[in-house]
């Protein structure tokens, strides 16, 4: 397979009949990740359970993979949470052409929020095994996705802007370009406007980011 189309009819029967035999509370999403990532999703079911759309972007792990922080990406069995609270036990597998290049994604989350209340009578079917917890951001627009980007990777900073050294910011935008924040469409320039820098100082900023983790690695 060298692109989603070459199997598109299969992979949305796919879609659909994963989403049947589950129900309503299991969304199942086909991304194309050859086109723009502002409008990955390529069929969805079920998209009640995230608030997504065809047309709709991916999500913050997706970029990830993209940006190459990840050898393989497959992740399984994990969980994550909706802008509404809801809890949602999730898969994400990445498919592959021939030269080894990600060409797309297929998503499922299914929603677990009402098993959790019952936990203690239903632990088995919530947790049938080891689960990682991870931090993953639904959104309808990738400006939103950049925005829960920078709000994360400020968290982890510890500071608001306004009182962050030159530091800080560098680290900040280090933590943005491991999430993949600078392969959204002007991205850099939102971030510069947010940490008020210029381009040429969040470039520098990269690039010296960048040589620090090369000598550590050589050291």
């Amino acid at each position: 397979m060298e692109s989603i189309q070459d199997e598109f009819g299969f992979l949305t029967d796919l879609v659909t009949g994963l989403a049947a035999q589950f129900g309503d509370n299991c969304e199942v999403v086909l991304h194309d990740l050859t086109g723009p990532y502002d409008s990955s999703i390529v069929a969805i079911a079920n998209g009640h359970i995230t608030g997504r759309k065809v047309g709709d972007p991916g999500t913050n792990l997706g970029l990830e993979l993209l940006r190459g922080n990840h050898v393989n990406g497959n992740k399984f069995n994990y969980l994550t949470q909706t802008k509404d609270g809801r809890i949602l036990r999730s898969s994400s597998m990445y498919m592959k052409n021939k030269a080894g290049t990600i060409v797309g994604s297929l998503c499922i989350n299914y929603d677990i929020t009402e098993l959790m209340i019952a936990e203690k009578t239903l632990q088995t079917l919530i947790r049938p095994g080891e689960q990682t917890e991870v931090k993953e951001s639904f959104v309808t627009s990738v400006s939103d996705l950049l925005d829960a980007l920078i709000q994360e990777a400020q968290e982890q900073v510890g500071k608001p802007v306004a009182v962050m050294t030159k530091e800080d910011k560098m680290r900040m935008i280090q933590l943005l370009d491991a999430k993949g924040a600078f392969l959204i469409k002007k991205g850099g320039e939102k971030i510069c406007t947010y940490l008020n820098i210029s381009k040429y100082t969040l470039y520098s900023h990269l690039e010296e980011g960048k040589s620090a983790v090369k000598e550590s690695v050589e050291g």
